[in-house]
């Protein structure tokens, strides 16, 4: 436990140290909020779709900023265990030690990124059930985590895996959003990761409501993501001989 406490210490510590994820965590938010409520608001409507709501922009803004920090921090993590974790078990650290550490410190850094997108979005909008609402963005901001990680086990390179997650992010948020652009939009977009916490999103402020189909979707999602990330991790420390130790 106490290992298990000090990797989690140690992860959250190097986060914190790095000022631009500071910044990224507490201003970003408030930029793209607000920044993406205003583009969605100015797209014109077209004849088949209306146009979209201030409200719902900020709201679509919001499940984006929380998908590009937690995403970026999945990265993050997944290449820091490429260049750290033989040397932690070296340590006397077991593997399963530091999965869970980093497991741990993805979802505390996308909890507080989802309080901080909350606390923003709470200040621009009415929204019908507070707690759902902050949740919902938390699954969001987790399955975008684990995503990242993913990434970064195919793209272990800081730019260009954040490249590649700060665009997934921004075509699935404006693709699983109500755009006038997505009109024609074929069904597989239903199985973008922020389709299902999109419409949780959204019922959930403007109406203080959530289908349970669309829950249950996501924690599916989750649940293959988990094990996915598990493997990746697994078979990094793998490579770098950690579970030889």
């Amino acid at each position: 436990m106490n290992r298990f406490v000090v990797g989690v210490r140690a992860n959250l510590q190097t986060f914190v140290r790095t000022p631009l994820n500071v910044v990224l965590a507490l201003v970003l938010p408030l930029v793209v909020i607000e920044g993406w409520g205003q583009a969605m608001a100015g797209l014109p409507s077209m004849p088949t779709v209306e146009g979209i709501p201030l409200d719902l922009g900020r709201l679509l803004g919001a499940i984006f900023g929380v998908a590009i920090i937690a995403g970026l921090m999945g990265l993050v993590q997944m290449i820091s265990a490429r260049e750290a974790d033989r040397r932690l078990v070296q340590t006397g650290y077991a593997p399963r030690t530091l999965l869970a550490t980093r497991l741990a410190t993805l979802a505390g850094v996308t909890i507080v990124v989802a309080g901080v997108n909350f606390g923003v979005l709470w200040l621009t909008i009415d929204v019908e059930a507070p707690l759902f609402v902050f949740a919902f963005l938390a699954l969001a901001g987790v399955v975008y985590a684990f995503l990242g990680a993913l990434v970064g086990a195919v793209l272990p390179r800081l730019f260009e895996g954040s490249l590649v997650v700060v665009f997934l992010a921004m075509m699935d948020a404006f693709l699983s959003g109500d755009s006038p652009l997505a009109a024609d939009v074929p069904e597989f977009v239903q199985y973008f990761p922020l389709y299902h916490p999109k419409e949780l999103l959204q019922s959930a402020a403007f109406d203080g409501t959530f289908a349970a189909g669309d829950l249950v979707f996501v924690g599916g999602y989750l649940l293959v993501l988990l094990v996915l990330v598990t493997a990746v991790f697994g078979a990094t420390m793998r490579t770098a001989g950690g579970w030889s130790a």
